[in-house]
């Protein structure tokens, strides 16, 4: 007879899976660290200049500053690229390694941090893009490159100082190739072909068990591929201190962290 605890129907799952879909949002990153943005208050907490300009993260992450106030917008996301490259992605990434050494292993996340590939996943499709690779802002071309190398002086008004990322065909403003709000410049080949790498690795692990965390429903991105992609066995498990409720009828909801119930997981998959 299957367990009635939560955890352990998740590890009954874990343990008997084909292979693992992680599927990730931004309360995979807090665990290590990462601000968290939802909600205005805690994203002024961090941000306190922001606060006074009365600019939510919303509003910030808006393609126009880059056309209107190029030092408004690289400072934001200059700030956020070093912020990203200092911080160290969590112990639940091994852990998540870990059981992917003897299954297959692949994520899908809406983060743009990069952290995934930094910790080694063999497959990532990131749907949202990544700061760690740049685009022409007007776009000129679709050429799309990676940043690495690139510095910004970002003082404490959150303003990024000159000179700014420029495109090397037309010398344009560069900005970053994320997907953001009312975004119709977004440059997505690059986060098509992670996509389309996914689906193919789907097709061969229809039976993946999904593992869902940190993805709430303000951006629901990620909740709703973990549904589709769980949908032919229901078998989802959703980490998420916030609106954990499955619908299917093998899922499972765990109302805490990410890296609190990873730990508490692999515990029990070590226990046997």
């Amino acid at each position: 007879m299957p367990s009635s605890d939560p955890l352990d129907r998740a590890a009954e799952l874990i343990s008997g899976a084909d292979a693992l879909l992680v599927c990730a949002g931004a309360g995979m990153g807090v665990d290590s660290g990462l601000p968290d943005y939802r909600g205005n208050e805690g994203f002024w907490t961090t941000y306190p200049p922001y606060a006074r300009l009365g600019l939510s993260f919303a509003e910030l992450a808006d393609p126009q500053h880059f056309v209107e106030d190029p030092g408004l917008a690289w400072g934001f996301y200059g700030h956020r690229l070093d912020l990203y490259r200092e911080t160290v992605p969590h112990e639940g990434f091994r852990i998540l390694l870990d059981w992917g050494a003897r299954k297959p292993l692949a994520a899908f996340t809406s983060n743009v941090d990069g952290h995934f590939q930094r910790a080694g996943f063999p497959l990532v499709a990131e749907v949202h893009g990544s700061i760690h690779h740049l685009q022409c802002a007007k776009p000129c071309c679709p050429d799309i490159w990676p940043g690495k190398g690139l510095q910004l002086t970002v003082g404490e008004d959150m303003r990024a100082q000159r000179p700014l990322p420029e495109c090397p065909h037309c010398g344009h403003l560069a900005r970053p190739n994320i997907l953001m709000f009312s975004d119709f410049d977004w440059i997505s080949h690059r986060s098509d072909l992670q996509l389309r790498a996914l689906t193919d690795w789907r097709r061969k692990h229809p039976r993946a068990v999904v593992l869902e965390l940190g993805a709430g429903k303000a951006v629901p991105t990620v909740r709703r591929f973990a549904e589709l992609a769980s949908a032919p066995t229901g078998a989802l498990i959703r980490i998420n201190p916030r609106d954990p409720g499955v619908r299917h009828g093998r899922g499972v909801a765990l109302p805490y962290g990410a890296l609190e119930t990873l730990t508490a997981l692999d515990a029990k998959l070590k226990a046997g």
